[in-house]
């Protein structure tokens, strides 16, 4: 805050004899700096290029245009107090001079010095609050310009991350043998923390996986990348080194689980793993913590199919149980993450998950009347990423 010693006043004044007296009582409360401006365009110019702290008006000035005056000071970037001194102490000159923003009013003769320099050291630091206010004012424009500027970049990079995680996802709909898979991702922001993929192992097995990682953001899209070259890497395996890891889902789940523990991101992720037998249209699959629990729709109805494990990279001692099913000759099985029970219109989970079992009964010939009474339709706002993976069959073998 501005004091006595480095306050700058401007006198707007032509009566030399006035100022004089000004600078004489000033000399005895500090060193106060001044100018003297003998006009109000010459005191706009100094106040627009000098550190003013208040300005000390004459309203007896002979041929100024005080209302023109305050016009020209109302365009300044910046407010400065003012003490204004009239010799004509009538209530229309108060409420002209208030009307003009003064901050204070003495009239002529001068007399009550103290006063004067009450106002004068009041008006100082009121002109220091304000400065101080502009200042961190600019400094606040000058950080949401950098922070505007950052977030930009960043949804940049995400958009560019986005655009790279679309690409590692499979081809939708990707017809192997006579199955028709087919998926759809909503993140909830840029990136997504869920992941689907699908892919033939040899000329006999169909793999896929859903995985739902914690979070969101970059850190849970990256999981999801780790997740898919794992997955590329043991199919690479099978076929260069007859590894049988890919085929077997509680196998691919423990690798995950240990890679994932490895990294140490603190990021876990629930999985549904399952690998198909296309001459025998068996279906093998293993649950990590994942639900809702894989849907099969067929003549027979909709059921859940059996699962449970502990979630990837969560516990070392994670234990996963495989299960097998011959899949009907006319099948849907549908793979869901989490996110899709947030926009069910039950509030329990039990409820839930009923709900989403009887959409599937009453619904699954119909996609338009299913992704409708599933939300899917209104999805792109939901509070979680939702992912989404279907496998038909059409017919045996």
């Amino acid at each position: 805050m501005a004091d006595a010693k480095t306050a700058r006043i401007l006198f707007v004044e032509y009566d030399k004899a006035l100022i004089k007296e000004f600078i004489s009582h000033m000399k005895s409360w500090g060193d106060w700096e001044y100018s003297v401006a003998h006009s109000p365009e010459e005191a706009l110019s100094m106040a627009s290029s000098e550190p003013i702290d208040v300005v000390v008006t004459d309203m007896d000035m002979p041929g100024i245009p005080w209302d023109e005056w305050q016009d020209q000071i109302d365009k300044l970037p910046f407010t400065l107090p003012s003490i204004m001194i009239c010799s004509n102490p009538s209530v229309e000159e108060v409420k002209r001079a208030l009307r003009l923003g003064a901050t204070d009013y003495f009239m002529k003769p001068l007399e009550d010095w103290d006063a004067i320099r009450k106002s004068l050291q009041r008006c100082v630091e009121i002109s220091s609050l304000r400065h101080e206010n502009q200042y961190y004012r600019r400094k606040l424009e000058i950080t949401n310009s950098e922070l505007s500027a950052n977030l930009e970049v960043l949804r940049q990079d995400q958009q560019v991350g986005r655009h790279v995680q679309l690409r590692m996802l499979p081809t939708t709909p990707m017809t192997i043998g006579d199955l028709v898979f087919n998926h759809t991702v909503i993140p909830s922001l840029y990136l997504s923390g869920d992941f689907t993929d699908y892919f033939l192992v040899g000329q006999n097995h169909v793999a896929f996986f859903m995985a739902d990682v914690s979070g969101h953001g970059s850190s849970s899209a990256f999981v999801t990348v780790l997740l898919k070259n794992l997955f590329a890497r043991k199919r690479s395996s099978f076929l260069h080194e007859s590894e049988q890891t890919i085929l077997n889902p509680v196998d691919i789940l423990h690798t995950a689980n240990r890679e994932l523990l490895a990294i140490d991101m603190g990021k876990y992720a629930t999985m549904c793993v399952g690998v198909i037998e296309l001459n025998t249209r068996e279906l093998t699959y293993s649950v990590a913590g994942h639900l809702p629990l894989p849907v099969l729709v067929s003549t027979d109805g909709a059921r859940y199919l059996p699962g449970e494990g502990s979630p990837v990279g969560l516990f070392e001692e994670a234990d996963y149980q495989a299960s097998s099913i011959e899949l009907p000759d006319h099948f849907t099985l549908a793979l869901f993450s989490d996110g899709i029970l947030e926009i069910l219109p039950p509030e329990d989970l039990v409820e839930k998950e009923a709900y989403f079992l009887e959409a599937f009964a009453t619904s699954y010939e119909r996609p338009e009347l299913l992704i409708e009474r599933l939300g899917l339709n209104k999805a792109h706002n939901a509070p979680d990423d939702i992912a989404a993976l279907f496998v038909n069959g059409t017919s045996g073998s």
